[in-house]
């Protein structure tokens, strides 16, 4: 009979752990590992090669406007399932509580260098910000406030396309900030769009892609349908780099690509080109 007996490390239980969740970020392209706080500072851009994370709406309006100069527009405004869509409600609250947005997009009115604007921000935590019928209204109203203020409107864009749960009401919305859009162009108004990763569907096919000036962060991808579809449907190879923001700049649907760093100061700058003397 042994004196000792041999511990089994088959089974070692569930291990301990050191480090809290959430100090570090990994990642996805160079595989740098950064701690969150550097990560915030820098808008969630990685040191090493300028990935651009995800960023939350809040962030977004907390990144762009003067300090203490964002007032929501709309907060209450929420989709219904008018066609009872199976599990739709459900999924909406799901993602109300995991959020707390009412929906896929924030809007408001605010400044950037002391240019009045509306901003509304897509958030694509809330169902890949797909975009339903309360999307569709709050953007809307954001711009018919922005024509009616004689302010900007900005829309920073990240979506999956239209919310298949609404069906056509989904599709309508396409047109309703379409025509919105026209009115604030015809007011002498500047709209400026900004897409990041990613932006798709019916939403680059309608208010994302109408802009007086589109920017585009780093490396997004912007497109309409996926490249998979794309290249069946045509029985074509796709040129590299399809779809990304840099290959759609050097064709002419996008204006200029800028870092989340420079992004600010570089919407100031065009807001105080763009605007009326009166409104600035």
């Amino acid at each position: 009979m042994p004196l000792f007996k041999k511990r089994s490390f088959k089974s070692p239980g569930k291990k301990k752990s050191d480090m809290p969740e959430g100090l570090w970020n990994k990642c996805p392209t160079c595989g740098a590992i950064i701690d969150e706080i550097t990560l915030k500072q820098r808008h969630r851009v990685c040191t090493k090669c300028d990935h651009h994370f995800t960023l939350t709406s809040q962030e977004r309006v907390e990144m762009l406007l003067d300090k203490d100069s964002f007032e929501e527009l709309d907060p209450t405004v929420e989709s219904v399932d008018a066609l009872g869509f199976k599990g739709y409600s459900d999924k909406v609250k799901a993602y109300q509580k995991k959020t707390g947005l009412k929906d896929g997009v924030l809007t408001g009115r605010g400044s950037i260098q002391g240019n009045p604007v509306t901003l509304g921000v897509m958030d694509f935590r809330f169902l890949g910000a797909s975009m339903g019928s309360a999307v569709g209204e709050k953007l809307t109203r954001s711009i018919e406030v922005a024509t009616a203020e004689k302010r900007g409107a900005i829309i920073v864009s990240a979506s999956g396309g239209a919310r298949m749960h609404e069906g056509i009401l989904s599709l309508m919305q396409m047109a309703k900030t379409s025509g919105a859009l026209a009115r604030h162009h015809e007011a002498g108004l500047p709209y400026i769009s900004i897409l990041t990763h990613p932006t798709t569907g019916g939403v680059t096919a309608s208010f994302a892609t109408l802009g007086d000036v589109i920017i585009a962060e780093p490396k997004c991808m912007i497109g309409f349908a996926g490249p998979r579809v794309i290249k069946e449907t045509t029985h074509q190879d796709l040129p590299p780099g399809f779809q990304t923001a840099e290959f759609l700049l050097d064709h002419g649907l996008v204006d200029l690509i800028v870092s989340r760093s420079d992004l600010r100061e570089r919407l100031g700058q065009l807001l105080s080109f763009m605007l009326p003397e009166k409104a600035a």
